[in-house]
């Protein structure tokens, strides 16, 4: 049985926002499919890569160019056919979201269209899976043909003008596209679309839903935290009457009860935020985030694909920071993964509710929604400084140039995404945070065996050691403690606090500003040790050392900052 190793490289242009992406991925999808399913034939491997220009295909050996002809932009599209044949002579044309045209009331002539460009041309619809197979034949058709000279549109090339071209394209439409009544005709989505990506609009929209988002996950989380919190305290009651006093039972009660059952609170406002978090990314609204901060970041000089791992960090900093292998430049690359850790990942959310829970009881979404924002603020204001350095300096114009169409999320994904992240929370729990909460409690319950003299625990001469450092800020022994309890899991800052504090801030020596500066603080020190590690393989240890100091020096220049001009007001 002999099989045809051989591997067709596919290049796939197209304007920017023309489901380009969309279109080569299942293109891609169904190859594979293909080559799992045939038996004792023969099969043709095809690979499709993305490029961004013409000029992008120069120097390169590909066997096809697949042009992705937007069907709802069909003149700027076809502008860009003659640039490619003078690339590549080997062309296919894809017509698609041609189910978007259909909804406008317009037409096009295909076979008429094919006739006067002299390219094999198919209609196709993602979102529909429509035309897929017939586009996938064509491609595998015209790799195996023979070069044509016969394109009509070879005898603009001595021209090279672009109006030229214009008049050409133009009249191409004029034969082959049948307008509807109104030409101006909108689908519901396209003008959704058009307001959502507005330069003025679509910032204030994008804050609008967030504070909506963090409202949701505040209110209707409340409920079912506080169910977990009575069951909590009444198994905690159990247990007291069930076991004698001793080591053992402070151990079960004080501090794996107590400890884990801090962080366990918050999982239902975990659920409520990422189920709208998978309805922004499954709805195609992420991306829409990403094209409006695009602009934003062009303007500093900032790279455009590097807000993409940046929401990715809202989640976690981990796959945020291995989200941006995929971009080309490498001082851009390493640059977007010293900008992730800025972002509030989700191990940072039960701290901030916490806080905001106890301190800020008429002004959560607010306050949540600042933290959020002073993070993309300083990483903005970092990338801009790291920028004009000997290690970041360059030219660059890349963009966010590939926005999927809206589609309605499936309650699968969605459920999928939610139980992804549920779970691991949930191992965190059970592992890391178990453990922490098990060596702060000895640490406080030792060698005094008393949890009511904590001035002579272990745990305060290590809280004491530190403390100077950041009495400036605010913080005494115990806030001390609860950050170096952080540096494994953010989370576990909740179950020392638990731990050292009973559950009960608000008459422990916080007010709301050192609450905030706290809040600060844990926004801006270096994130968890998997992240430093995820850092150092993927950009080197230097890196990985550089974010550790300056994070920290950061974290404690603005908390300092805050709380001093705080206490002077």
């Amino acid at each position: 049985m002999v099989h045809d190793q051989m591997v067709h490289r596919i290049a796939v242009i197209g304007l920017p926002r023309s489901g380009k992406s969309s279109l080569s991925h299942a293109l891609q999808d169904l190859v594979e499919h293909r080559k799992s399913g045939v038996k004792g034939q023969e099969i043709h491997d095809i690979e499709f890569v993305e490029v961004h220009n013409p000029d992008d295909l120069h120097g390169h050996t590909y066997d096809v160019v697949l042009q992705v002809v937007d069907s709802t932009r069909l003149e700027e599209s076809l502008l860009l056919t003659p640039h490619i044949i003078d690339e590549h002579e080997k062309m296919v044309l894809a017509i698609g979201r041609y189910d978007l045209l259909l909804q406008t009331d317009h037409s096009l002539d295909i076979p008429k269209l094919e006739q006067l460009i002299g390219v094999p041309t198919c209609r196709v619809s993602v979102r529909k899976n429509y035309g897929l197979e017939e586009c996938l034949e064509i491609i595998e058709r015209t790799i195996h043909k023979p070069v044509s000279t016969a394109h009509p549109i070879y005898h603009l090339r001595d021209q090279a003008d672009e109006d030229a071209y214009r008049a050409y394209v133009h009249g191409i439409l004029t034969q082959t596209l049948t307008h509807a009544k109104d030409d101006k005709h909108q689908t519901r989505l396209e003008r959704i679309d058009k307001v959502l990506t507005n330069p003025w609009l679509g910032f204030p929209i994008m804050m609008a839903i967030l504070y909506f988002v963090f409202w949701c996950t505040f209110t209707l989380g409340a409920y079912p935290q506080e169910w977990i919190e009575e069951g909590i305290g009444l198994a905690g009651e159990w247990l007291s009457g069930l076991v004698e006093p001793s080591w053992w039972s402070s151990l079960l009660i004080d501090g794996v009860l107590q400890g884990v059952g801090a962080v366990l609170a918050f999982l239902p406002n975990i659920i409520i935020l990422f189920f709208f978090i998978s309805l922004m990314e499954d709805s195609g609204y992420m991306a829409r985030e990403a094209f409006i901060m695009d602009t934003i970041m062009h303007r500093v000089g900032l790279h455009g694909r590097s807000f993409i791992p940046m929401l990715m960090g809202f989640g976690c900093n981990v796959p945020a920071i291995m989200a941006a292998r995929d971009i080309q430049n490498p001082k851009d690359r390493v640059l977007t993964m010293l900008m992730v850790p800025f972002m509030s990942c989700s191990a940072r959310l039960p701290v901030y509710m916490l806080f905001v829970d106890t301190f800020f009881e008429r002004y959560k979404a607010l306050v949540m929604i600042s933290l959020y924002a002073i993070g993309i603020c300083l990483s903005v204001l970092f990338a801009v400084i790291m920028k004009r350095t000997k290690w970041f300096r360059q030219d660059n114009d890349d963009t966010v140039n590939e926005l999927p169409e809206f589609r309605l999320p499936k309650a699968r994904n969605t459920a999928a995404h939610i139980w992804e992240r549920v779970a691991d929370y949930l191992q965190k729990i059970c592992t890391v945070i178990l453990w922490a909460s098990i060596i702060i409690w000895a640490l406080e319950y030792f060698p005094t065996q008393d949890l009511n003299d904590l001035e002579h625990s272990y745990l305060a001469s290590i809280g004491q050691f530190v403390s100077p450092l950041l009495e400036p800020l605010g913080f005494d022994w115990k806030m001390s403690v609860c950050l170096i309890t952080g540096l494994p899991a953010k989370e576990a800052i909740v179950s020392t606090l638990a731990i050292l504090y009973g559950g009960d801030l608000s008459s422990a020596g916080f007010t709301p500003l050192t609450a905030f500066s706290f809040m600060l603080f844990v926004l801006l020190y270096f994130p968890c040790v998997a992240t430093i590690a995820t850092l150092r393989r993927e950009a080197g240890k230097q890196w990985a050392w550089f974010t550790v100091f300056h994070s920290l020096f950061l974290a404690w220049f603005i908390s300092f900052i805050v709380y001093q001009i705080g206490s002077l007001l």
